[in-house]
């Protein structure tokens, strides 16, 4: 499956995006979806994941209570709703699918996207 993420952009401290991750699978509502993202100099690492009925959710700390992950089956799209943004956040975000996987580590997904540029000004 390709992964085609968009949405990112230059955005002020406290300010929101959205972002977007349209897939190509025919079959989307099998994979469970992830949005992770990467800082300069620091490894990559999870933000937020999704089960294929969007029943399961999970964030990480850092970003639990500002972002909002969900999806479009109907769409073939996850989207990654960010609120109250800080200089912290900003990162390539990068969706990721995975038909069995649903947890936290970069290694488990098989699919990956292109990545977004977020960039948060102070």
């Amino acid at each position: 499956v390709q992964l085609q993420a968009s949405g990112g952009g230059f955005v002020q401290a406290g300010g929101s995006l959205r972002l977007s991750c349209v897939a190509s699978a025919r079959t989307f509502n099998i994979y469970n979806m992830g949005w992770f993202r990467q800082a300069p100099g620091k490894e990559r690492e999870f933000v937020a994941t999704i089960s294929r009925t969007g029943g399961s959710i999970s964030y990480s700390d850092p970003v639990k209570g500002r972002f909002t992950i969900s999806r479009d089956n109907t769409k073939n799209t996850v989207y990654l709703q960010m609120n109250g943004l800080n200089p912290e956040d900003t990162a390539v975000y990068y969706c990721a699918a995975d038909q069995y996987y649903t947890g936290r580590y970069t290694g488990n997904y098989d699919y990956w996207g292109q990545g977004t540029l977020v960039t948060v000004s102070s």
